[in-house]
């Protein structure tokens, strides 16, 4: 009688420490990232959304409101409102269409998607967190610009923030890092500000578009660029594990998808 034939293994052979070593100098970013980008805002938007709807109020959310009505003055009411139409009808929206449009002119697929993914996502979580929490708005004061919708989270403060991100991890890895590192974060942090001093936004408002931002961006980032960074071409040269560390990256994948 015939011996069966081997039968397959149901384990891989042990990983090597030379490859776990190798494997972490590649992904420690990666786990960086998730770390910061997507468990630390999450358990901070966990932690908002939780007060809200047991209805409790935070300690911090009338004496900023306050502190902010306190700067009241003609220019600053001038200036904030502006900010405040920047943050979303009169820039944010254009700049996300703009942005979608010319990656779209020069073929870059994957990041055209990404940014629509992470600005179109972004808007609808947005719209439907608004409507489980029902949270209103302040009352504190009668506002220059009122606002009838739900408060909780911010709309401005998240797509603001949403764009701040999707920017900066596009930029990362290019020449535009610092001026975007410059210009980004202050504008989403600006349009923020106004929401809080219009009286429109309690400060945990803020917070919770700013977690919930990250957290949808960033891991969108982490889904659709698991095997490479952005701009890379599928016919460029491979970069090795020590470049790929010092920049925060991976090494190009020869089979990965392409552009």
């Amino acid at each position: 009688m015939s011996e069966a034939p081997d039968k397959p293994a149901i384990l891989a052979a042990p990983e090597s420490a030379s490859g776990f070593r190798h494997w972490m100098a590649r992904n420690a970013w990666r786990l960086g990232l998730l770390f910061g980008g997507v468990l630390l805002p999450l358990a901070g938007f966990v932690a908002l959304a939780d007060e809200v709807h047991e209805f409790e109020s935070f300690h911090f959310d009338a004496p900023l409101l306050w502190q902010m009505h306190g700067l009241h003055s003609p220019w600053l009411d001038r200036f904030f409102v502006l900010i405040s139409k920047l943050g979303y009808e009169w820039f944010l929206i254009p700049a996300d269409v703009l942005i979608i449009g010319a990656l779209l002119g020069y073929r870059r697929w994957r990041e055209a998607t990404f940014v629509a993914v992470s600005f179109v996502g972004s808007a609808l979580l947005n719209m439907g967190s608004k409507h489980f929490f029902q949270r209103q708005r302040p009352s504190l004061w009668e506002s220059i610009a009122p606002e009838s919708t739900f408060s909780f989270p911010s709309g401005h403060a998240m797509g603001s923030m949403t764009l701040a991100a999707t920017l900066v991890l596009l930029a990362w890895n290019t020449r535009w890092r610092w001026p975007v590192l410059l210009l980004a974060p202050p504008f989403s942090l600006l349009v923020s500000v106004s929401r809080v001093y219009l009286g429109v936004h309690y400060p945990s408002d803020i917070l919770a578009g700013w977690c919930a931002a990250l957290v949808w961006v960033v891991g969108c980032y982490l889904v659709m660029f698991s095997r490479r960074h952005p701009w890379r071409r599928r016919d460029s040269p491979p970069a090795t594990a020590s470049e790929a560390s010092s920049q925060g990256g991976d090494v190009d994948d020869p089979s990965g998808a392409s552009t």
